[in-house]
Order: C-alpha cells, then structure tokens, then sequence
C-alpha cells in the first residue's frame, strides 16, 4: 500500500542532528526514536532532543507494530540513569521523556531503574537556563546545564504490578504516560501479551495514588480499527482519569511487523481530536505522523495553561 503525502516525515535539522547522535553514541544511550524508527527522529534530533531508551533494546513481548528487537535481554547497564542524566546536562533540555522496552524477566519490570534515572536527573540539577528549541533557524549544543528538569516516563505494564508503578510514581515524574495503543478487539493481533483492561487500571491506578502527576497515554490507528470503537477507547480514557492523549498513524516499521491497513484521512483525525475533548480528555493531539513523545514538552505546557 503506497504511502500517502501526509504520512512522510518532515525535513531535519541535519547539523543539529550529527551531534545529538555523536552524544547518545559518546554515553552508549540508546533512543526510542531509532529502535522503532519514528518519522520524527530526524526533526527531534535536529532540535536537539530524544527520547531516551532504558533497559536496553531487547523486548521481552512480541506486539506486531513494533520495530525493537525481540528475545531474551541482558541485565541492566547500571550506569544507565547517570549516562541519561548526563546527556539531559549536555543537551541542556527543559523537559525529558524517558521509555522503555517491556522486561518482564525482572522482578519489578524495570520499575527500579525508571525511578533512578529519573532521580539521577534531579540529582544533576542546577540554575542555569536551559534549551528549549530551535533559535535562529539553527543548533548548537549548549554549555553543561540541568535545571528544573520535568522527566515524563512512558512505562510498559509492569504485569500490572501496582509496586512496581508506585515505585515510579514515587520518583516524582512530571508526567506518567502508558500507551492503550489500539483497541480492545485488535489486542491478541497488535498486542499480545498485554491486556487492555490491565492497561486502564494502570493508568487509573496512577491517577488514584498521585493525582497531582499527569496522567497519559497513546493510540495508534490504520490496524483495522473503526472509529467508534477507537471512541469508545477515548471514554474509558477519560474514565480512568487520563488528562492527556495522543493518536497517531501505524507506519509499518518493517516487513515483519504488521500491515497497515488504512491511512487515515488528517480530517479523520481533526474529528478525533475533538471526539477525544468531547469524551472529557482535556488534551489531545491527532495527526499521522503524532507519537506519544513528539512535541511531549509543548503537549504538557498546553495541559498546564489548560
């Protein structure tokens, strides 16, 4: 199926973007960006940002839309937090977004090492000015500086272990995101080994323990999904407390991964942000090339003056 026009990635910053990966190469860091090679990573990395990937790269599940290596993963790099923690310095960035593969071989899924990177962060803040974009039509890394970091995590399921979720909660994340990803009948195809109704007591089950912590998650569309039953998906969003949403389209990464099997029209997903509003989820951002780290800091901005 050929691609439509409005589903190609927009131009990067190709300057700004070297650096940002000579860093992440420089730290052994891995991003999100290019294991499930987003049509975002040329435009985040020209503006120097990323969205860091914890854990390593070895998934444990085997969920059909996903790029990332699947098998059985090694421990931890328990120099993770500090090297993450590090480039956030380097890069000099406001707001931070950190994820993970799903490791559902360790006792707490992983929990542990989100709230020590998130710690190790704080722990490099100072009171210096900090990056938050593209000035001047360019980049340049700026001066080492880390001040007033906000760090959105965007977690797996942790088997739906309420410790391991309170473990993270406990760090102090500006945002806890977990994506529903698609809806309840495509679960087996799109996501197996996950379950939808684990996925929404999760996110219930934040909202419930830190209230004060926005709550967030993702969907995807083009697996065969209709649309009311992506806005039934939206209602029990809204009903588990989720203040923030982003939907965008599934690009088949590779040719394992699954088909795509409509693009959806960029009115189809204007009416879903305003069904997403309607449904009582205060921000949602629709579109085809929308992913649930894009624009994250701006997206969370908006919630606030909300």
């Amino acid at each position: 199926m050929l691609k439509p026009p409005w589903v190609f990635p927009r131009p990067s910053g190709l300057s700004a973007g070297h650096d940002v990966r000579r860093l992440l190469r420089e730290l052994r860091l891995a991003t999100v960006c290019e294991s499930a090679r987003c049509p975002n990573r040329g435009e985040c990395f020209g503006a120097g940002t990323a969205t860091f990937l914890i854990l390593g790269e070895v998934c444990t599940r085997r969920c059909g839309f996903c790029a990332n290596v699947k098998g059985s993963p090694g421990p931890p790099d328990p120099n993770g937090p500090a090297a993450v923690a590090a480039a956030v310095r380097r890069l000099g960035l406001a707001y931070v977004v950190v994820t993970s593969v799903t490791r559902d071989d360790l006792p707490d899924g992983g929990a542990g090492h989100f709230a020590a990177t998130i710690r190790a962060i704080r722990e490099n803040d100072t009171e210096a000015p900090r990056h938050t974009g593209v000035a001047g039509g360019a980049f340049e890394l700026p001066a080492p500086r880390c001040a007033g970091v906000l760090v959105e995590v965007l977690i797996p399921d942790f088997a739906g272990s309420a410790g391991a979720l309170e473990t993270v909660l406990a760090a102090g994340p500006a945002v806890l995101n977990h994506n529903l990803e698609t809806v309840p009948r495509l679960y087996p195809r799109v996501r197996p080994g996950a379950l939808y109704k684990r996925s929404l007591a999760l996110l219930r089950r934040s909202r419930e323990i830190a209230p004060a912590i926005t709550t967030k998650s993702g969907l995807m569309v083009g697996f065969g999904e209709q649309i009311d039953e992506v806005v039934a998906a939206m209602r029990d969003l809204a009903a588990a407390g989720v203040s923030a949403l982003t939907i965008g389209q599934y690009l088949q990464p590779g040719r394992e991964s699954l088909p795509v099997d409509r693009y959806w029209l960029p009115e189809e997903f204007a009416a879903l942000e305003e069904a997403g509003r309607a449904a009582g989820i205060a921000q949602v951002a629709a579109g085809p090339l929308v992913r649930s780290s894009y624009r994250a800091r701006e997206a969370y901005h908006r919630l606030a003056e909300h």
